[in-house]
């Protein structure tokens, strides 16, 4: 499961207007990671065009995206219907699902994983359904997500559910990963923009560090490329990390997939910043752990990694 961001999830519905808000109108500054003391600073606006802009002048509206109504779950009374793809302006693509329930059982379904065009994105999706009833709910994509990793259109999705019972959660079922292929599966593109400072590569993960938004919504963030050909289901996580030689505490812990790739911030609190009196992020070091998704045993181990970013 894509841990990142859990911590979000229920001031999630509150903030969102605020997020639309503090993001809607402005030039956002972001500098590139560096290891050797150089940075440039990048205008997320002028690298997006669409933002910004009302022209309308060499754009092209994307062909519409549909799937086929399919079962994608049927065990023991609980069925699971993708119905069709849609699309919303605030939350972006997603999954229109039919989960009916035909047990004596109250049930809540989630999601242990989600996957896009081959990249992990953020799973925050949950649905209780009493005994005998059923549920229309939409499995989103998160649009930020989506247009981080460079994603213009879905082609393919690969879902890991995960079924319990809600007075029961260790009567659990995991039905294997149910793969969705769009109306533009043939032109799927699963290349991630990589560009940046390699920070970590080793045993078949990589680490990529991209860029600092100086101004991200929690208070400052590191984006970071991650890359997992490693023959392991994977989770990263952030140890002993220091920002202008001050200890913080990093929000930040990503699983990949073996075979897949994500893109993920560490995000830096706004209260542990001004604590430490830190308005720009200069010198950074950390550390990365690696630990095997499924039995959460450690597989390795960076030495510490220091890079600048300003």
């Amino acid at each position: 499961m894509k841990k990142r961001k859990k911590w979000l999830v229920p001031v999630l519905g509150l903030v969102l207007a605020g997020v639309i808000l503090a993001n809607g109108g402005s030039s956002k500054k972001k500098s590139v990671v560096s290891s050797d003391g150089k940075t440039e600073t990048v205008d997320s606006t002028a690298a997006n065009p669409e933002e910004g802009s009302d022209s309308g002048e060499n754009t092209k509206t994307p062909e519409k995206v549909t799937i086929e109504e399919q079962v994608l779950v049927d065990h023991e009374g609980v069925k699971i219907t993708a119905l069709g793809y849609e699309t919303d302006e605030i939350w972006g693509d997603g999954v229109k699902l039919l989960i009916e329930n035909h047990s004596d059982k109250k049930i809540m379904v989630g999601c242990s994983a989600l996957i896009v065009n081959d990249c992990m994105i953020s799973d925050l999706f949950a649905c209780e359904v009493a005994p005998g009833k059923k549920a229309n709910e939409t499995m989103h994509l998160s649009s930020k997500e989506l247009k981080a990793a460079g994603i213009d259109t879905v082609g393919q999705i690969e879902i890991y559910f995960h079924i319990y019972e809600s007075d029961n959660i260790s009567n659990r079922y995991n039905p294997d990963c149910v793969t969705i292929k769009t109306s533009a599966y043939d032109q799927m593109d699963t290349t991630i923009d990589a560009a940046g400072t390699e920070l970590y590569n080793e045993n078949g993960i990589r680490i990529v560090g991209k860029t600092v938004d100086e101004n991200s919504f929690w208070g400052k963030s590191i984006l970071v490329y991650c890359e997992n050909t490693s023959g392991k289901n994977v989770t990263i996580h952030v140890d002993d990390l220091s920002i202008n030689g001050f200890m913080m505490k990093p929000y930040f812990s990503t699983t990949v997939y073996n075979g897949k790739k994500s893109l993920d911030d560490i995000t830096l609190m706004k209260s542990d910043l001004e604590k430490n009196n830190i308005t720009e992020i200069q010198d950074v070091e950390l550390k990365f752990r690696i630990t095997d998704a499924d039995s959460y045993k450690t597989i390795a181990e960076s030495k510490p990694i220091t890079f600048q970013a300003q």
